[in-house]
């Protein structure tokens, strides 16, 4: 089995490209390179351009016409970024997306596994994929208004679309082929490693919030996890969206449990054997409690469910920003 990868320089992209490969599915690599990384596809089948360059993906096509699906990771993802380019934001995520799908429907592929977001849900607990949306962000709207335009997409073409709602990834690829290459990361896990690494003061931003210890609450999974993830919606596509049925179907990823910020904290510290100093200051702008989902349709659908600890995601973390300047070259 082949399946087109776009964005698969990136860090989920390339990690799902390396579990492929380990599964016996060929990867085919399509990535611009503007965030994602050369060294990330050496080896592998890539095509350098743009989502939205319609000879390209032809010759794609040509080059390959057993491509089972697509799985979509491309994608710009900086929140901070997207309010200040709102323009760019919706050009790359919504624009070149639907121009994406229009030369994938053109060559027959009508299997699309989309890298979506939880960042377009309201805060909460057990969140279920008919939540309401609320996104807060710039970046978190071209998420929830791609989703709609695949949504609509598929009431008039032959398109399917599984949609699979991330919450917050960490990790690595256990064998360190690839892994997050943000220099100056800003989720929390990021932030507590480089602070860690520089011996500095962790910062807990709020601690006031409807939480069991008052820090906030995220859902962290392995990006491992995830990658099983989209194997298994590759590889029960047609079961799981059947050309008679339904086309359209969104699906949580996530350990189903939430982790507050102390919890994290705690976690790092059994992982390093070392206390994290950390000191607690005001919440930031557009911060809020955070939320966890409900995993119940990917055990049933997709039979997945992650296998990684909270603990191992973090030693997977800190393994690979330790032997990243050995892998990224100009690092």
């Amino acid at each position: 089995m082949k399946v087109l990868i776009t964005g698969g320089a990136g860090f989920i992209g390339s990690t799902i490209a390396s579990a492929c490969l380990d599964e016996g599915i060929e990867p085919v690599i399509l990535d611009d390179l503007s965030t994602g990384r050369p060294e990330f596809v050496a080896g592998r089948t890539f095509y350098r351009g743009d989502i939205a360059d319609g000879e390209l993906i032809d010759r794609i096509f040509r080059d390959h016409p057993d491509i089972h699906a697509t799985i979509n990771c491309a994608a710009r993802i900086v929140v901070p970024e997207s309010v200040a380019d709102p323009l760019g934001y919706y050009d790359a995520n919504v624009t070149k997306g639907l121009a994406l799908v229009t030369h994938l429907l053109r060559n027959g592929c009508h299997r699309f596994v989309f890298s979506g977001s939880a960042s377009i849900y309201d805060a909460g607990q057990a969140i279920t994929e008919d939540a309401p949306f609320k996104p807060l962000s710039p970046y978190a709207r071209t998420k929830a208004a791609f989703e709609g335009a695949l949504e609509d997409v598929t009431g008039g073409t032959d398109l399917r679309v599984i949609t699979l709602r991330y919450f917050n990834p960490i990790g690595a690829d256990p064998k360190l082929r690839t892994g997050l290459q943000t220099t100056r990361p800003t989720h929390a896990l990021g932030v507590m490693i480089d602070r860690y690494r520089a011996g500095e003061s962790f910062p807990v931003t709020g601690t006031d919030w409807p939480t069991r210890d008052g820090s906030g609450i995220r859902d962290y999974v392995h990006v491992w996890d995830l990658a099983a993830a989209h194997i298994a919606a590759v590889r029960r596509f047609d079961t799981v969206l059947p050309e008679a049925g339904p086309r359209y179907l969104p699906i949580n990823l996530g350990t189903g449990d939430g982790t507050t910020v102390f919890e994290l904290i705690k976690a790092f510290e059994d992982v390093t054997g070392e206390p994290l100093p950390h000191h607690l200051t005001v919440a930031r702008p557009g911060d809020n409690a955070g939320a966890y989902p409900s995993i119940d349709r990917a055990r049933t659908l997709l039979e997945w469910a992650p296998t990684h600890t909270l603990q191992e995601g973090i030693a997977a973390a800190l393994a690979w920003n330790k032997a990243r300047h050995t892998i990224l070259e100009e690092e």
